[in-house]
C-alpha cells in the first residue's frame, strides 16, 4: 500500500513524522520517546519559516493554542484500536468532515472552560467563538476557515506564501485575509497530506490531496517553489441543466444553442470541450449529461472524482472510475479495459491524457457513440493534433496522417470552446469537425461576436452531420432544418 499511514504530530516547533508500530499505526508516545532520546532526528523534517512578532494579546492566545494542541495530540482511548479511532477522527476533522469538526470544537470548548481561558481574545475577531478560533489554529485551515464560511461563488483559493487570492466568476482577486506566517501555511500542508497517506518533505516537495467534498488541493513546498503554495479548487455541488445555462444569471448559451446541443446529444455525436481553467467546462459537461436518458449506461474515468455524477444524478446508470497512473493495477489503461466490458453506452472521460489517448480513440470508433471528453488547448482546431501527439507517445508505429483523419471524423465530431466574457462563462464556439484536402477543418456552427456582444450562426451543419441526425433523432433534424441550422440531406 505504499508508505505506512502516518498520523499528525502537533508540537510547538513544527511537525515531525510520527513513529509507526509493527501494525502500521501511529504512536504518539513512541514518537515522544524518540524525540527525547534524539533518535527521531533522522526522520525527514519539514522546514518552517519563523512566525512574525506577535503582540502581547496574540502571544497569550497562542500560548492557549499550544496548551490545547499538546492535549489533543495525546492518544485517547484504552486500547490501540480506540487510539487509532481517535487519530482517524482528528484527521477527518482536518479534511472538513462536519461531524468530526463539531466533535473537536466541543472538546476545545471544554478545555477552554476547564482552564478558564474564555476571557482570551483571538487575533482575528471574525470567528464566532473562541473555540472556533482555536480550532482554526490547531486543526483547521487558519484564516482560510473564514473564507470557507462563505462558499457562495467561491471557485478556487490560491495561496502563494502568506498571500491569499480568491477566484470568483473565473477571476482571481486578492483576499482581505492573509496568513501571519509561512509556518501557518506549512502546518496546513502537513495536516492535509497525512490523512491522504502522502507526504510533503525535502525529498518530495509537492502533493495533491482531496477534501471531503471532492475538492482538489495542490500543494508545493520550499525548494520546488520559492514559497509554499496551496491551490484549493472547489467543484460545484449543483447539477445544472441546459435550461438553467440559458437563464440571464448564467447566459452561457441561448435558446437556439440549447436546441442545437440537445440535437447533438440525441444524435450521438462524439463531443469534446475545450477552454482555459475555470471557464465552465465541467458545468457544461454535467449539463449535457443531465440531458442524456437515465437508462443509458455512462462510464466516467477521472484522475480524481470531480464530476460526482452519481451524487448529482442518483437515478442514472453511471459507473465512476478514479484512476491512479502510478499504480498499473488501477491506471487509466486498466479502467478503460474494465469499462469496455461493462457495456457502456457512452464514455465520459474528464480529460484526455497521454496514457489513455489511444484507448479513448478506439472506444469512440468501436461503438461508444455519444461520448464526451475535454482537452486543454487554445482553440478547437488544435484538438486533433493534441490527441495525435498523445497517441504517438506510447511508441506504437502509427501513421499520423491516418490517425488525425480518424480523430477528426470519429472522435471529435462536435467541439465546444469555452471562455469568459465579462463575468460570464460562455460557449464561444460550436464547431463541426471534418477532414478535407489532407487537413482538419472546423465548420463554425456557432461563434460568439465580441464586437456585437452576441452569438452568430455562420454555417449550418453539413450533410454528413444531417445523415447522422436523421438516423438517431429525425425530429431534431427537422427542427434544425426549419431553423436553417442544418443542410438538407
Amino acid at each position: 500500500m505504499g508508505e505506512p499511514f502516518r498520523n499528525l504530530v502537533f508540537e510547538s516547533g513544527g511537525y515531525g513524522v510520527g513513529a509507526v508500530n509493527h501494525r502500521n499505526k501511529f504512536s504518539v508516545l513512541a514518537y515522544s520517546n524518540e524525540r527525547k532520546s534524539g533518535t527521531a532526528a533522522s526522520s525527514p523534517q519539514v522546514r518552517f519559516a519563523e512566525a512574525e512578532p506577535r503582540s502581547r494579546e496574540e502571544a497569550e492566545f497562542l500560548r492557549c493554542v499550544e496548551e490545547i494542541r499538546n492535549d489533543l495530540v495525546m492518544p485517547k482511548g484504552k486500547t490501540e484500536e480506540e487510539k487509532q479511532q481517535y487519530s482517524d477522527s482528528l484527521n477527518r476533522a482536518v479534511l472538513g468532515f462536519e461531524e468530526d469538526r463539531a466533535k473537536f470544537i466541543a472538546i476545545i470548548n471544554d478545555q477552554l472552560a476547564k482552564q478558564r481561558m474564555h476571557h482570551l481574545k483571538p487575533p482575528n475577531r471574525k470567528y464566532a467563538t473562541l473555540a472556533e478560533a482555536v480550532f482554526a489554529e490547531v486543526i483547521g485551515m487558519n484564516v482560510l476557515e473564514l473564507l470557507l464560511k462563505n462558499r457562495e461563488g467561491l471557485e478556487e483559493i490560491q495561496v502563494v506564501g502568506k498571500d491569499i487570492f480568491e477566484v470568483r466568476n473565473g477571476h482571481a482577486r486578492p483576499s482581505p485575509y492573509k496568513f501571519a506566517s509561512l509556518k501557518d501555511v506549512e502546518r496546513i500542508q502537513q495536516n492535509l497530506v497525512l490523512y491522504n497517506n502522502d507526504v510533503i518533505n525535502p525529498r518530495k516537495r509537492w502533493a495533491e490531496v482531496s477534501l471531503k467534498d471532492g475538492s482538489r488541493v495542490t500543494l508545493t513546498g520550499f525548494g520546488f517553489t520559492a514559497e509554499p503554495t496551496m491551490t484549493i479548487r472547489f467543484y460545484t455541488m449543483n447539477a445544472y441543466r441546459l435550461e438553467t445555462l440559458c437563464s440571464p444569471e448564467f447566459a452561457t448559451i441561448d435558446e437556439r444553442m440549447k436546441t442545437i446541443i440537445e440535437c447533438v446529444i440525441r444524435s450521438r455525436f462524439n463531443m469534446v470541450v475545450t477552454g482555459p481553467t475555470n471557464t465552465g467546462k465541467t458545468t457544461l459537461i454535467k449539463a449535457m449529461i443531465a440531458e442524456m436518458p437515465d437508462h443509458e449506461r455512462i462510464v466516467t474515468i477521472e484522475g480524481r472524482f470531480e464530476l460526482m455524477l452519481k451524487r448529482d444524478f442518483p437515478a442514472k446508470n453511471i459507473v465512476e472510475y478514479e484512476i491512479d497512473e502510478e499504480d498499473p493495477l488501477h491506471s487509466g489503461n486498466q479502467a478503460f479495459k474494465l469499462a469496455l466490458r461493462q457495456s457502456p453506452r457512452r464514455i465520459c472521460h474528464a480529460e484526455i491524457r497521454d496514457e489513455d489517448a489511444n484507448i479513448y480513440v478506439r472506444a469512440c470508433t468501436r461503438g461508444h457513440e455519444g461520448s464526451i471528453t475535454s482537452v486543454h488547448v487554445n482553440e478547437l482546431e488544435d484538438v486533433p493534433d493534441a490527441i495525435v501527439d498523445m497517441c504517438m507517445m506510447d511508441g506504437r508505429g502509427m501513421n499520423p496522417e491516418r490517425l488525425i483523419k480518424r480523430i477528426a471524423e470519429y472522435v471529435t465530431q462536435i467541439g465546444f470552446e469555452m471562455g469568459i466574457v465579462g463575468d460570464k462563462r460562455k460557449i464561444l464556439r460550436i464547431g463541426e469537425y471534418g477532414y478535407e484536402a489532407g487537413k482538419v477543418v472546423v465548420r463554425d456552427i456557432v461563434r460568439y461576436d465580441f464586437a456585437e456582444n452576441r452569438w452568430t450562426y455562420p454555417r449550418p451543419f453539413s450533410r454528413r452531420a444531417a445523415a447522422k441526425m436523421i438516423k438517431n433523432d429525425p425530429q431534431s433534424y427537422r427542427t434544425l432544418l426549419d431553423m436553417g441550422l442544418v443542410e438538407r440531406c
